[in-house]
């Protein structure tokens, strides 16, 4: 096979096509922008990928060479920076991407039993997409909701205290059509907006902002009894003071409930 021209193996030609004329001066705006925040133009790059992954779905070679004619940087160091981090797409995906946490504590909760199942019920293994283009799913690391475990998450918005059952009523919907609500944060929209919002911009949908909120009192609790606070949803004989150091204990007594 010596010799071989790349494009008899099926292999893209080299250099990556450009965007359409018409494309191509929208995205320039658009990184005209987002450049325009940074004091070292280098520190756009990420924003800069996800806005190209907002205009096809993915990180393409043309996304890759459009981010570094912006930057003044090499397509070898922008393809680095868009492989390591996995919020970017290395191939076209679904509408929807259903990440399942399997790290230790979703895992033992049912997020393990919760990712066979999916497998299973939508025909598609780890980072594979439906054949509708709806649903990709992939399993996912730890993503600071553990007190919310198990966890799956629709383009980064939360699905908390998942079960098998809930999941694939979950996906079923999503390829329905049907609204889907998180279970906090904003309202759903697919990946490509998803990608505009991470790229920086505004989400434009009415209500979305305001819609946004936290993970609520659940989150806090540990902080609050840490502090000696009262208890949620209970009274002031329920506190718990913090301990405190003292010359006969420096690591200080562990202070009994209701003192």
């Amino acid at each position: 096979m010596t010799g071989t021209p790349a494009t008899h193996l099926g292999m893209p030609e080299l250099p990556a096509p450009d965007y359409p004329a018409e494309i191509r001066a929208r995205l320039e705006a658009d990184a005209k922008e987002v450049i325009a925040r940074y004091p070292d133009s280098r520190s756009a790059l990420l924003p800069l990928l996800h806005l190209v992954q907002a205009e096809e779905g993915h990180v393409t070679r043309t996304g890759i060479r459009f981010c570094a004619g912006q930057l003044g940087l090499t397509t070898a160091e922008v393809t680095a920076v868009s492989t390591f981090y996995s919020m970017y797409r290395r191939r076209a995906g679904g509408d929807y991407q259903v990440g399942v946490c399997t790290n230790t504590l979703c895992a033992v909760m049912g997020g393990d039993a919760i990712f066979e199942e999916l497998k299973e019920h939508l025909g598609v293994g780890n980072d594979e997409t439906t054949e509708d283009g709806a649903i990709t799913l992939e399993h996912i690391e730890c993503n600071a909701a553990c007190d919310f475990a198990p966890v799956v998450m629709v383009n980064w918005e939360f699905f908390d205290n998942q079960t098998p059952e809930s999941a694939k009523r979950l996906v079923d919907d999503l390829r329905a059509g049907r609204t889907v609500a998180p279970t906090r944060g904003a309202p759903l929209c697919t990946y490509k907006e998803t990608a505009r919002v991470l790229a920086g911009f505004p989400d434009q949908r009415p209500g979305a902002v305001e819609a946004t909120g936290s993970a609520g009192a659940a989150s806090l609790a540990g902080l609050r009894l840490a502090k000696g606070e009262a208890l949620p949803g209970r009274g002031a004989d329920h506190v718990i003071a913090p301990r405190t150091a003292g010359p006969d204990n420096p690591a200080g007594p562990a202070a009994k409930e209701g003192e």
